[in-house]
């Protein structure tokens, strides 16, 4: 009996934690904007006389007002956002951001962003790094006692040196996935600076600078 009375308490316990969990799972269409850049440590060195400009990228994805959504356990969607300026702008900050303390060979280099893409003249800069935004987004799915959260990403970044005018373009995508018990917005705007920070990683990795010139690394 009283095994019984325990395995019907544990089972009414269950229950109504679901209630508790599902009453929190309905969406209501809301708009949730994340944070994406992170703060980045400042660097000791004195940066490398070499000047960088980057330009906004062109967002060029299909859908522009937002970064994907959330499905809910018990019906309806929460969208995400980004917040600050448009995306193009946010993701040249964060790459000026991730140059200007910890870039090639993890050094620190003099980076700024161009208040728009346009002229700049080699009196003004020597490398200038523009991108196009094809993909950047984040999408949940909500599932019983678990979310599924994944982000991916595809952006096309071209450094063009002022002093020869050549040209570099690289290709980089990435992507994350985790599964969580407890679900928050923050965990979206880590997985989506997880992405972004691997992307940079790799763009770091494929190149290098020589001369005052951004090469394809050998």
């Amino acid at each position: 009996m009283q095994n019984a009375k325990m395995g019907r308490l544990s089972v009414g316990i269950l229950f109504a934690a679901s209630l508790l969990i599902g009453a929190g799972c309905a969406g209501t269409g809301q708009t949730v904007h994340v944070d994406v850049p992170q703060k980045q440590a400042l660097s000791s060195m004195a940066p490398e006389p070499v000047r960088i400009v980057i330009e906004p990228f062109d967002d060029r994805r299909a859908e522009k007002t937002r970064l994907g959504l959330r499905t809910h356990l018990w019906g309806g969607v929460t969208y995400f956002g980004l917040a600050g300026e448009r995306p193009g702008v946010v993701l040249a900050q964060a790459l000026a951001d991730r140059l200007s303390t910890r870039g090639w060979k993890d050094r620190a280099w003099t980076v700024r962003v161009a208040s728009s893409a346009g002229t700049t003249t080699s009196q003004d800069a020597d490398i200038v790094i523009s991108g196009q935004l094809l993909d950047f987004s984040a999408n949940a799915k909500s599932r019983v006692f678990s979310t599924v959260v994944n982000t991916s990403s595809k952006l096309v970044i071209t450094a063009k040196n002022l002093g020869d005018q050549s040209t570099t373009t690289r290709n980089v995508e990435g992507s994350q996935r985790d599964t969580l018990f407890w679900f928050c917005d923050e965990d979206v705007q880590h997985l989506l600076a997880a992405t972004l920070k691997d992307d940079f990683d790799r763009y770091l990795a494929d190149t290098t600078i020589e001369q005052k010139a951004v090469r394809a690394a050998r």
